[in-house]
């Protein structure tokens, strides 16, 4: 399996190389089944379920228009084999390392396209942190997982004895220790990108930035301020997103979802501004590693844009089972530093919290600067590219992928965003993006794993919907007297019996919720979801039991069973 061979070095030295290159597509074709996140991120759609073309991102009307020829027009003269571009120097540049870009470009040199691939920085760390493998790898989904991981253990241990485990301590948690591991880790999986993934596969990688002359030319400007320039008959931009920062007295003093993995020490105390699946995800952790942490968070309740459930349950998890002080409703006007380095937020309501360190999570914006896209008269809506349902800009040779398009921010949609475009260009494939029910997941305690519809998106398409609900302690939990709770939610279209959301918030809710995923976007049925066996006793077998609906929609309007 892939696992083994990127966990294994001595794979790395393989004598032959033939081997590498018959088998290389096939074993790496879901490589980021080790790397990945949930997240994206690390990025988290508000709008899981939508269609590309009802995508947040307004897609110019002149792309929607051109989408229907596009593929005949951009599509190679033979099966695997590009059409002749001996006018460029390359078929294929990628302008960006991260999931999208190192997915497309190894698809391409798959199917025979001259390809060259531009990261900024090959291995991890400041100034760009997003190395090669992109934020996912180096800043976002593999290190915070693990983070995660980390964090666990302590809630784990307090329920050792209820379980007959006596005398059982979480111990200390050392973060030097941890962090030289995490370094270690993530150097290991930028070679595996750079030698294996990429280099095995026929791909050209250039350490450098990337940007445009023109619809055919990638000036390449390397660390020490070299040049060079170099022509491409296709261009794609997948350069990703980066933390924003809003503009208040003392934000220069905070940190964000980049640096935290690079802090010399623990935070004691620690003040995490947003409400976004990242901000909860690091307030989780810090507090499972014993950070005295402080959630502030502008609006009445967070995880907009999630399933309200949800949302209300994490709400009363987070305030019974954790020492985290969540406070809604609040908004930092000023960040003071101390004589002592230690920080002080203000609030708007003039109350003071002193910390050693200030998390802003506070959203993301796409990573145009330095782009030159004038230069080739790329449209551009805020910090983000718009594109077609192929990934295509409004210019016909260049495209984007990624956290750049602002459509489902998510490591594995940028993925199948570069594969299909990849398939399309070069590989004589009709592919345009899938959008629809794409499986996410909130790595809280508890988490939330999602697909398809939240009750409010639901009611407003369908009318007419079915809700089951059901909420219980869970084994694990219950034995050892904690007071910990599971819920479960299936949303279903009642016109079609069809099975169009599923929430849960539950410990490995994203493991569960992948599975179920597969069934959602099969389109299976609530009778399908009754007539298959449950696993006992598990706390999943509770989405295949449950008969008697919560309560109905009817023509929009909620009727109480």
């Amino acid at each position: 399996s892939l696992l083994l061979l990127l966990s294994n070095t001595s794979m790395m030295n393989m004598k032959s190389s033939m081997f590498v290159s018959a088998f290389a597509p096939s074993m790496i074709s879901n490589h980021h089944s080790l790397l990945r996140r949930p997240t994206s991120i690390f990025h988290h759609p508000v709008n899981h379920m939508m269609t590309s073309s009802s995508s947040s991102t307004t897609t110019l009307s002149s792309f929607r228009a051109s989408s229907s020829t596009l593929f005949s027009t951009m599509t190679s003269t033979e099966e695997g084999t590009p059409a002749s571009t001996s006018e460029y120097d390359y078929d294929f540049v990628v302008i960006g390392g991260g999931s999208g870009g190192v997915r497309a470009s190894r698809i391409a040199a798959g199917h025979g396209a001259k390809t060259l691939l531009l990261e900024t920085q090959l291995m991890h760390g400041a100034p760009n942190y997003s190395a090669i493998g992109g934020t996912c790898v180096n800043v976002g989904c593999v290190p915070k997982k693990l983070m995660v991981f980390a964090s666990r253990y302590p809630s784990a241990i307090s329920e050792a004895a209820g379980y007959g485990w006596k005398g059982a301590t979480e111990g200390s948690f050392s973060w030097d220790d941890f962090m030289e591991a995490k370094d270690a880790e993530i150097t290991r999986l930028n070679n595996v990108y750079s030698k294996f993934v990429l280099g095995n596969a026929g791909v050209e990688v250039k350490e450098g930035r990337g940007s445009l002359d023109g619809p055919n030319k990638v000036i390449v400007t390397t660390s020490d301020g070299n040049t060079e320039t170099v022509t491409a008959k296709n261009i794609l931009i997948a350069v990703g997103g980066w933390p924003h920062k809003p503009s208040i007295p003392g934000i220069e003093h905070t940190i964000t979802s980049n640096e935290i993995f690079y802090l010399k020490e623990q935070p004691k105390r620690m003040v995490v501004v947003g409400g976004g699946f990242i901000a909860l995800e690091f307030a989780s952790i810090m507090d499972g590693l014993g950070t005295d942490v402080t959630l502030m968070y502008r609006g009445d309740l967070f995880l907009r844009g999630f399933d309200m459930d949800m949302r209300t349950h994490l709400k009363e998890e987070m305030i019974r089972n954790t020492n985290i002080d969540v406070q809604f409703n609040t908004n930092p006007k000023e960040i003071v530093q101390n004589d002592d380095g230690s920080l002080t937020v203000i609030t708007e309501d003039g109350a003071q919290v002193t910390c050693d360190q200030v998390l802003y999570a506070t959203g993301r914006k796409g990573k145009i600067d330095n782009l030159n896209l004038e230069s080739a008269g790329i449209k551009t809506e805020n910090s983000f590219i718009p594109v077609d349902n192929y990934s295509k800009t409004n210019v016909d040779n260049i495209y984007a992928v990624g956290d750049i398009t602002d459509r489902i921010a998510l490591t594995p949609v940028a993925l199948m965003e570069g594969h299909s475009l990849a398939d399309t260009l070069f590989g004589n494939m009709d592919r345009p993006v899938d959008h629809e029910y794409v499986a996410s997941t909130v790595f809280t305690n508890p988490e939330i794993g999602t697909v398809g519809y939240t009750e409010e998106q639901a009611v407003e398409k369908f009318k007419d919907i079915t809700v089951y609900k059901s909420k219980f302690r869970p084994m694990a939990h219950s034995f050892p007297k904690s007071e910990i709770y599971t819920l479960f939610k299936l949303i279903v279209d009642t016109k079609t019996d069809k099975v169009v959301g599923c929430h849960c918030a539950t410990d490995g809710a994203g493991e569960l919720v992948q599975g179920v995923a597969i069934a959602i976007k099969m389109g299976a049925t609530k009778k399908d979801f009754d007539n298959t066996i449950g696993i006992h006793p598990t706390s999943a077998e509770e989405l295949v039991t449950m008969r008697s609906p919560s309560y109905h929609y009817v023509n929009g309007v909620k009727v109480e069973e």
